[in-house]
C-alpha cells in the first residue's frame, strides 16, 4: 500500500476512535443512564371483568388500559425519547460516502510569460469521476450540544408529567361517572318507592271513596300523583342509560357495553378533619402541572445556554479520503486531514436578540409557574369548600328524610281516620320524595367532591398505580 495512503488511513481511524470516546465522555451521566422504564400492566382482562359487577378500582384499571388518550400520551413520551436520541447524535462523528460524475471544460487565464504558442488555454472537455469517504467531528462547541441535550431531557420530563396529568384527569372522570351511575341506580330505587307510595295513596283514596267519606276529586288527584311517579320512574331509567354510557365512554369502551357496578361508598367525614395548610403543601409537591412547569423552565434555561454558546468558538476535526480521475474507476488519490476553528465576529446582532429572547421566554415560564401555583391553591380551596358544603348537605338531608318520613306517616294516619285531607297527605309525600332525592344526590355528591379534592391535592386514589403504568 502507498505509504501516504497508509499513514492517512491510520490517522483517519484514530480520529474516528477519538470521536467515539469523546462522545461518550461528553454525554452527561444522566443522558447516558436515563432510559425509559417499561410500564407495569396492572389491568385485568376485560372479558373477565365485564361479566361481573365493576368496582371503582376496576373501572379505573380498564380506563388506563383502554382510553385512547393514554395511547396518545405514550406516543408523546416516545417522541420525546427520540428527541433525546437526536440530540445525542451530535456527540458522535459524522461519516459519509460521496461519489459523483461531471463533464466539464474551463478556460485557463495564463500569464503572458507562461503562455506559449500552440498551447490551448482551454482545459477539457473531460470526464470527472470521484468517490471517497469523509468524516467530521465537533471537538468543542461552547456548550451548544449539551444545552440541546438538556432541553431534550426536559422535553421528555414535560411529556411524562403531562401523561400523569392526563391519567389523573381520566381517573377523576371515572370517579365522577362511576358515582353518577351509582347515584342514578339509587335514584331509580327511590323512584320505585315513590311510585309504590303513590299507588298506595290511590288505593286508600279509592277505598275511602267507596265508603262515601271522600269525594271523587281525591281519587283523581291520587291518580295524577301515580302518573307523576311513573314519569319520574321513566326519567330515572333514562338517567341510568345515560350514566352507563358516560361511564363506558370514560373507560374507553363502546358506549352500549352492558355493565354493572358494585358501589363501595367510603366514609363521610367533615371537612374540619382536613388540614388545609398541609393540603396546600401536598398539592404543590404532587401536582403534575407544577412539575411540568419546572420542566419547561429547565428547557428555557437550556435555550439560554444554547444562545450563549453562539458567542464562543466551535472547533471541528475533519478528514477525507478518496479517488478522482477521468476514468470510470478513478485511480488518483485525494485526501484531507485538518482542524477548523469557527468564531463569528458579527452576525447583525442576531446573537444578542436570540439571547434576549431566550431570557424573556425563561422569565415567562417562571411567571407561568407562579400562575399555576396560585391556580392549584385556588382549586384546593374550592374543593375543600365543596366538601364542607356536601358534608353539611348530607347531614341536613338525613335529618330531613327522618322528619319527612314521620310527617308522611302522621298525614297518612290522619287521612285514614278522616282527620286529615288528601292535600295534607300529598304535600307530605311530595316533601318526602324531595327529601329522599336530596339525600341520594348529596350522598354521592360528597364522594365526587372528595375525589375532586384528592385530584386538586395530587393524592387521588390509585396514584401509585398511575406511576407504575407509565
Amino acid at each position: 500500500m502507498n505509504p501516504v495512503r497508509s499513514r492517512f488511513l491510520k490517522n483517519l481511524l484514530g480520529l474516528l476512535l477519538l470521536g467515539f470516546v469523546l462522545a461518550e465522555e461528553g454525554l452527561p451521566a444522566k443522558a447516558r443512564a436515563q432510559e425509559t422504564k417499561p410500564g407495569t400492566d396492572h389491568t385485568p382482562h376485560i372479558g373477565k371483568v365485564i361479566n361481573q359487577p365493576l368496582t371503582l378500582e376496576a373501572c379505573v384499571r380498564i380506563a388506563l388500559d383502554k382510553n385512547p388518550l393514554i395511547r396518545s400520551t405514550q406516543e408523546g413520551i416516545s417522541a420525546a425519547q427520540e428527541g433525546i436520541g437526536e440530540a445525542r447524535a451530535s456527540y458522535y462523528p459524522d461519516l459519509g460516502l460521496n461519489a459523483g460524475y461531471g463533464y466539464w471544460q474551463k478556460y485557463a487565464f495564463l500569464p503572458s510569460g507562461i503562455a506559449r504558442p500552440g498551447i490551448s488555454p482551454v482545459i477539457g472537455p473531460t470526464d470527472d469521476w470521484a468517490a471517497g469517504l469523509r468524516a467530521r467531528y465537533t471537538i468543542f462547541d461552547s456548550g451548544e450540544r449539551q444545552a440541546k441535550l438538556r432541553a431534550a431531557h426536559a422535553g421528555k420530563g414535560f411529556a411524562e408529567e403531562e401523561s400523569v396529568r392526563v391519567r389523573l384527569d381520566i381517573v377523576l372522570d371515572i370517579h365522577y361517572s362511576f358515582y353518577s351511575f351509582v347515584s342514578a341506580l339509587e335514584t331509580l330505587s327511590v323512584a320505585k318507592q315513590q311510585l309504590a307510595r303513590a299507588e298506595d295513596h290511590l288505593r286508600l283514596a279509592r277505598e275511602r271513596k267507596a265508603a262515601g267519606v271522600v269525594p271523587l276529586i281525591d281519587v283523581v288527584r291520587a291518580q295524577v300523583g301515580v302518573g307523576d311517579a311513573k314519569l319520574a320512574l321513566v326519567r330515572a331509567e333514562n338517567l341510568i342509560r345515560l350514566s352507563r354510557g358516560n361511564l363506558n365512554t370514560s373507560m374507553g369502551l363502546p358506549v352500549e357495553t352492558p355493565i354493572q357496578v358494585e358501589a363501595r361508598a367510603g366514609e363521610i367525614r367533615s371537612a374540619d378533619s382536613i388540614d388545609l395548610s398541609q393540603a396546600f403543601g401536598q398539592a404543590v409537591r404532587s401536582r403534575p402541572e407544577l412539575r411540568a412547569s419546572l420542566q419547561r423552565i429547565q428547557a428555557a434555561q437550556s435555550a439560554v445556554d444554547g444562545a450563549k454558546s453562539a458567542y464562543g468558538p466551535k472547533i471541528r476535526a475533519e478528514g477525507g479520503y478518496g479517488w478522482r480521475d477521468k476514468d470510470f474507476l478513478p485511480q488518483e488519490e485525494e485526501w484531507l486531514v485538518g482542524v477548523t476553528v469557527d468564531l463569528p465576529l458579527f452576525t447583525g446582532f442576531a446573537r444578542k436578540h436570540r439571547l434576549a429572547k431566550a431570557k424573556a421566554e425563561m422569565s415567562k415560564e417562571g411567571a407561568e409557574m407562579e400562575r399555576i401555583s396560585q391556580k392549584v391553591r385556588q382549586e384546593v380551596w374550592s374543593a375543600h369548600s365543596k366538601i364542607r358544603e356536601a358534608f353539611e348537605a348530607t347531614q341536613a338531608a338525613e335529618i330531613l328524610v327522618k322528619d319527612a318520613l314521620e310527617s308522611h306517616r302522621l298525614a297518612q294516619e290522619r287521612y285514614k281516620v278522616g282527620a286529615g285531607t288528601l292535600t295534607d297527605l300529598l304535600d307530605a309525600r311530595t316533601a318526602l320524595d324531595r327529601a329522599e332525592a336530596n339525600q341520594v344526590s348529596s350522598h354521592w355528591e360528597y364522594h365526587i367532591a372528595r375525589s375532586i379534592f384528592d385530584r386538586a391535592t395530587g393524592t387521588l386514589t390509585y396514584v401509585s398505580m398511575l406511576r407504575d403504568s407509565r
